[in-house]
């Protein structure tokens, strides 16, 4: 995929939710809910591997024990 067909957090979540609505109505025939879904399989791979390359780039700042500021990594507990 190239950079400029690669989609934001948003757009790929916006998208799984209209997969999660169409599969949700009920209408579709056996073979295109079955392409939905995969869809929707591939969109929340995508979403979740956006979501831990958001949480590696992620410091915070905190205060260590002689009052200044510091950089951390944010470590997920």
């Amino acid at each position: 995929m190239s950079e400029e067909n690669v989609k934001t957090f948003e757009e790929s979540l916006n998208e799984l939710e209209k997969v999660a609505q169409n599969l949700e109505r009920g209408d579709l025939s056996l073979d295109a809910a079955i392409a939905e879904f995969e869809k929707g399989m591939r969109l929340s791979k995508e979403c979740s591997e956006k979501l831990e390359q958001a949480e590696k780039r992620i410091n915070i700042l905190v205060k260590n024990e002689n009052g200044e500021i510091e950089e951390q990594k944010f470590e997920q507990e």
